[in-house]
């Protein structure tokens, strides 16, 4: 099994000028786990964007590995799941052609994968909706599908921002199982206000605590 490694070195993130957070480091390694605390807009999803590059830190340095060599930044979506908030599907395909179009994204495959993507649709309890429209679905059918696509490379690191929002109790159940299992196979990081989503992981960092360090 691989070793993965997260290192941030001293990391900020600004905005116009205004700062997010300042000079935070941490690192963590397969079989780890790490919650993001902070009250709204303190910068937590910030930080998970910038982990799963689709920000740009302003000012340090973070680097991803596997048993020890950097993996170039442009490869770490293939290195990364994430379920968020902000991550938008495509509401005219039906779930099983969401997933189908981004497990071709993610494994830079041209054929479908029918098996996988059933597995997925079967682990997230939306296998008996997978030919309905996602415009269809409820937040939380829309929430758990978030999940599956999140999962679709079996990710060594699998970021997750607020990931109960709009979840019933099965739902939050299938939360649970999902970082347990991460923790497995890999690094589980979840940004959240949640005390419940909180005691999935080892480890906290208040990001609060880096506004002005």
């Amino acid at each position: 099994m691989s070793n993965i490694e997260i290192v941030c070195q001293n990391i900020s993130k600004s905005f116009s000028g205004k700062n997010v957070f300042v000079n935070l480091s941490f690192k963590i390694s397969s079989g780890k786990s790490l919650s993001i605390t902070g009250k709204n807009g303190s910068g937590k999803s910030t930080l998970i964007k910038i982990i799963a590059n689709l920000l740009n830190p302003t000012k340090g340095d973070i680097k991803i590995y596997n048993n020890g060599l950097n993996i170039p930044k442009e490869n770490w979506y293939l290195s990364t799941g994430l379920i968020s908030p902000y991550i938008n599907l495509y509401d005219e395909l039906t779930g099983f052609e969401n997933l189908d179009f981004f497990y071709k994204l993610k494994s830079q495959k041209s054929f479908i994968e029918s098996e996988i993507i059933d597995h997925l649709l079967n682990e997230v309890n939306l296998y008996d909706r997978k030919n309905e429209y996602l415009k269809n679905y409820s937040s939380g059918m829309k929430q758990r599908l978030k999940l599956a696509f999140a999962l679709i490379n079996n990710p060594p690191i699998l970021l997750m921002d607020e990931p109960g929002s709009n979840l019933d109790n099965e739902g939050i159940e299938l939360i649970k199982k999902v970082s347990r299992l991460q923790m497995q196979r890999g690094i589980l990081l979840i940004a959240t206000n949640d005390e419940k989503d909180k005691e999935l992981c080892e480890n906290s960092i208040n990001i609060e605590e880096y506004k002005n360090a």
